[in-house]
């Protein structure tokens, strides 16, 4: 995954998806220069975000997806989009939850929690399911954090029943069209943005088939026709 972020871009939707990265930065520090502390806050949850996509390894153009919806979501907030136009709040959720539930999606394919997304083998409703799950999971995080807010630091948090909900809905309609892209789009960028359970199999693989040639060749033993396969 350092590999990852420390690859240098390339090509030029590469560098934007960098340059919107680095915007995120930016972002962060003005909020905190002219504006109050709960919109330099809610500017720096969309970093996480933003970050991770580039460890990830993932495609340039969903990476590119991630980072504008994130950080149209934050700026809507400092800006009061929200409460001036009706759909604006429902279409961010919609993308946000939905591109951070991929990125959940493939951080937890990484560690194997999840089935790989470059297995040919694997499941495509898998992907889906657990893709709309982690959206409304995230979710309901989400409008934990407002109620927090709203109850602790701020008045100023819009807070109510059908908001809540209709927002938590949106998230999930919207990590389960994405959990399509999951199973059937490439989202990494190469093999070696692979998960770490792929690595590591291939690896002991390797291993395993050459340990099996050097004592299939060991002489003076009476060996015949079955090879060692290290694959389950």
């Amino acid at each position: 995954m350092i590999d990852n972020f420390l690859r240098p871009p390339k090509g030029a939707s590469e560098i934007l998806a960098d340059i919107l990265r680095g915007f995120g930065v930016i972002s962060f520090l003005l909020a905190l220069i002219f504006f109050e502390l709960t919109e330099a806050g809610i500017v720096a949850f969309t970093l996480p975000g933003l970050m991770l996509a580039r460890f990830l390894g993932m495609m340039p153009w969903p990476d590119i997806f991630i980072s504008l919806s994130l950080l149209i979501a934050a700026w809507s907030n400092v800006f009061d989009l929200y409460g001036t136009i009706s759909w604006w709040d429902l279409a961010v959720h919609f993308c946000s939850a939905g591109g951070l539930a991929v990125v959940s999606y493939l951080f937890l394919a990484r560690f194997g929690m999840v089935p790989d997304p470059l297995n040919t083998q694997a499941i495509p409703a898998a992907g889906i399911i657990l893709t709309t799950t982690f959206g409304l999971a995230l979710g309901v995080l989400w409008e934990g954090i407002e109620w927090v807010g709203f109850n602790y630091l701020t008045t100023d948090i819009y807070v109510t029943y059908d908001d809540t909900i209709s927002d938590m809905v949106a998230g999930g309609l919207g990590a389960l069209c994405l959990g399509f892209a999951v199973a059937y789009l490439p989202l990494l960028r190469d093999p070696q943005s692979a998960p770490l359970g792929r690595e590591h199999e291939s690896a002991s693989t390797e291993k395993a088939e050459v340990f099996a040639d050097e004592e299939w060749q060991k002489p003076g033993e009476d060996v015949v026709g079955v090879k060692f396969n290290a694959r389950r």
